[in-house]
């Protein structure tokens, strides 16, 4: 059996993704700097929301889930794997190029469907035009998250993970060249996202030609494998894609006040950099290995991957959720506070990250248990579990507006979140030996935990110090520089102390990742 470098995979993934965070957030930065809270953003969101949505059922749901097992067996097994991939090219191809014709053409319904309460107002008309826009989008990410597949699947990590970095740097480069010239930023920006699209899918199509796996467009055929991955697609899309419906729920109830809908994305944002770090990098690459595994027998081989995955999620993604809590102002104002973005959006975003923190451990942990469905080719239970998150979302969100307003979508979020890892555990328990955590996890993960709180209170302690600091215009950024120091060197130090963690095991990572 051909080995996947778990830990080095975790850093390849890792550090690409980290890129296309850091300049996601120099994205988010210029659009609430250029833009700001208020309908033109607003419309936006809805707009840009509407390709993700459909995304998650058509690429990353279908073809992370489904896809990348069966493809990965026959890999290994020396099984037609070229044909099958070319056979799931030429069937997805069709499938998405059908809906982005049907999605244009309803692009209303869409729209109010997703966001009804922009109707009566300018924000409707926006974001139905911004969609039509932007909605080709799909196309081009289906068929690279496709690409990335089999990437994946191969074990070659990199090209897939750069290749979101483009998104950023050409979104960043339009709204900085049209502000330059004095044109319409928001305009600039919203042309650039389906051009950024057949960037990514020529970078990926071009790797993957070059790991030996060129797929040309063709003739779908709807032979038996493509039958069998429908089946077992179908229910995984949904599950994967329920994130993004309650996105949208949370969405229909932001709609009905102003600035909600701005507020909930830019705080959405924030939280995305530890989550997509670490919970992706996870997911894309324990799935291969487990279905390796599994069909090798390796119930021991298994359960380590799991566990180490387990605790390199916690690892990374417990400090950054108690950070969120305990200081998510200072940490807004310093990234977002310029232009047309003031205090008082400031404020209500704060809020948003400090509940959206709460629940990103357990938007990670969703990666790392999730797998071990799909790489049985489960994805039912994944599905029925995803629904009952998903009504638990949508009861929270709607049913919470009267007493907590616009924030309610915000908390319902965290709260299905829980509700998910909950069921996903519990129906893990049935799979044996290599669905559970070993002993190892468990002790690390009551010390990852200690080093978090510790390192929390250290944090709030030296915010309250570093407070005028802080609020000062030029300085603040060397303040927020100094509460990062300090967190890390109490947070690492501590972990390596009471064996929360062990530094060496990272430099053999990194050593491992470049031979």
């Amino acid at each position: 059996m051909k080995q996947i470098k778990l830990m080095s995979g975790f850093m390849t993934v890792g550090f690409w993704t980290l890129a296309s965070r850091v300049l996601g957030f120099l994205r988010e930065i210029l659009i609430a700097a250029y833009i700001g809270p208020g309908p033109l953003l607003d419309a936006f969101v809805a707009a840009f929301r509407l390709p993700n949505l459909f995304r998650r059922f058509f690429a990353e749901g279908a073809f992370n889930a489904a896809f990348v097992p069966m493809f990965a067996k026959r890999l290994e097994a020396n099984d037609g794997a070229h044909r099958f991939a070319q056979d799931a090219f030429n069937l997805l191809a069709v499938a998405v190029l059908g809906l982005v014709g049907l999605g244009m053409v309803f692009m209303p319904a869409l729209v109010w469907a997703t966001a009804g309460g922009f109707v009566g107002d300018a924000r409707f008309d926006l974001a139905v035009g911004f969609g039509r826009i932007a909605f080709p989008y799909i196309l081009c990410m289906s068929l690279a998250a496709l690409f990335s597949g089999v990437l994946n699947a191969t074990g070659r990590f990199a090209a897939a993970a750069a290749a979101p970095v483009l998104l950023n740097i050409l979104t960043c480069a339009a709204m900085i060249t049209a502000a330059t010239l004095g044109r319409d930023v928001i305009v600039w920006l919203i042309w650039t996202i389906p051009l950024a699209g057949v960037a990514q899918l020529a970078l990926v199509w071009y790797a993957a030609a070059r790991a030996g796996i060129s797929l040309r467009i063709g003739r779908p055929r709807l032979t038996p494998e493509m039958r069998n991955l429908v089946r077992v697609a179908l229910p995984a899309a949904l599950a994967m894609g329920v994130t993004q419906v309650n996105l949208v729920v949370g969405q229909l109830a932001a709609s009905n006040y102003e600035n909600a809908v701005s507020w909930l994305f830019i705080a959405d944002r924030l939280y995305q950099l530890p989550l997509g770090v670490v919970g992706i990098a996870v997911g894309i690459v324990l799935l291969p290995d487990l279905s390796r595994r599994l069909r090798a027998g390796d119930d021991t081989g298994a359960q380590s991957a799991l566990s180490r995955a387990g605790e390199f999620s916690l690892l990374l993604t417990v400090p950054c959720a108690v950070a969120f809590v305990v200081i998510p102002l200072p940490l807004v104002s310093v990234l977002y506070e310029r232009g047309a973005t003031g205090p008082e959006d400031v404020a209500a975003i704060a809020l948003a990250v400090a509940i959206y923190g709460a629940g990103l451990p357990a938007f990670v942990l969703q990666k790392v248990l999730q797998p071990l469905f799909f790489a049985r080719e489960d994805t039912r239970s994944p599905f029925r579990y995803a629904i009952v998150a998903m009504v638990v979302n949508a009861g929270l969100a709607l049913g919470l507006q009267p007493l907590l307003g616009w924030i309610s979508p915000a908390v319902a979020a965290t709260v299905a979140g829980w509700a998910m890892v909950l069921l996903l555990w519990l129906g893990a328990r049935r799979m044996g030996k290599a669905a559970e955590f070993d002993p190892r996890f468990y002790r690390r993960a009551v010390r990852i935990l200690i080093a978090s709180l510790v390192m929390g209170a250290g944090l709030y302690a030296v915010a309250a110090i570093f407070a005028p600091v802080l609020s000062l215009p030029y300085w603040r950024y060397l303040g927020l520089l100094g509460l990062i120091i300090v967190s890390a060197v109490l947070y690492f130090g501590l972990g390596q102390l009471i064996g929360a963690l062990r530094l060496a095991e990272f430099k053999s990572a990194l050593k491992r990742g470049k031979t």
